[in-house]
């Protein structure tokens, strides 16, 4: 259990809640989660962050009226920033991207304006939205994170709970390596509903060499581990910068949809861009 699960800043979420859904637009359905709640224990203060990045939605469920009544569809695109005060909660983003359902606008320009415009809101942040006809998307392949995997290995594993041991003398030798790992088994759990959240995360760094075996037991602890998905990209960054020390890092995981939204957070303290393309479970 994370030590905010029960922190009354949750109280008022839908989040694990029967909810009507209605598909007349309202903003108010949005709502948000002060990142301060996980930074916080992390001993992360807004103006002191050890990172930069962004949390990317990919909204595959997004459909409005034109001015004539025509439905009309799209693939929406929408960046985060990582300073915003909240990020987003994503059952009241996917109630409230229902809400366009029956409403008219007169433009696709209007519809993007109006998303940024209630998410920036929301999340008290800056917020980039892109919209893409279904056509700029026909024959995109199905993307592959960058590095090396290290899933494959001749391991045992009985110990599914959540803890930084691993990390611990995680590194050796004094030699700097430059690499970037990749791992799929990254599962953690919602932190209201504890449904299973799956993902994959790739691990670039540069500094001493990090033990491949201690890194894919710290993250296969995530297994029962109860926090949203943004908040345990920012402490698997935390943790790796502070137990392994490296020069250069940058964390990123893609998320499998839920409700119609993939959630893909971004971490990093040096130049990282992050390749945004489908995986194969998205």
């Amino acid at each position: 259990m994370s030590s905010y699960e029960n922190h009354q800043a949750l109280d008022g979420l839908t989040l694990g809640k029967s909810t009507n859904y209605r598909d007349n637009y309202d903003a108010s359905l949005l709502q948000g989660v002060p990142r301060s709640l996980n930074r916080d224990p992390l001993g992360l203060t807004a103006d002191n962050l050890p990172f930069h990045g962004a949390d990317i939605w990919t909204l595959y469920e997004l459909s409005w009226l034109n001015g004539h009544g025509l439905p009309q569809v799209a693939v929406g695109h929408v960046e985060l920033d990582y300073t915003s005060v909240n990020l987003i909660e994503s059952k009241s983003f996917k109630l409230y991207l229902n809400s366009f359902n029956q409403t008219r606008f007169d433009t696709w320009e209007t519809v993007r304006q109006t998303l940024e415009r209630d998410l920036r809101a929301c999340a008290q942040g800056n917020v980039s939205v892109r919209l893409h006809r279904l056509d700029e998307l026909e024959g995109q392949p199905v993307a592959h994170f960058h590095g090396t995997c290290i899933d494959d290995q001749d391991i045992s594993i009985d110990n599914y709970q959540f803890t930084t041991d691993y990390l611990q003398q995680a590194v050796s030798g004094e030699k700097r390596v430059e690499e970037t790992l990749v791992s799929h088994l990254l599962k953690s759990n919602c932190l209201i509903t504890h449904q299973p959240d799956w993902g994959s995360i790739q691990i670039q760094y540069r500094g001493r060499k990090i033990d491949r075996e201690k890194l894919l037991r710290y993250l296969v602890s995530f297994r029962h581990h109860n926090e949203f998905h943004e908040q345990c990209v920012e402490r698997i960054f935390n943790d790796i910068l502070r137990f392994c020390q490296p020069e250069t890092l940058s964390v990123y995981a893609r998320y499998t949809r839920r409700g119609g939204l993939d959630i893909n957070p971004w971490r990093s303290n040096t130049d990282f861009v992050p390749a945004t393309g489908r995986l194969a479970r998205q």
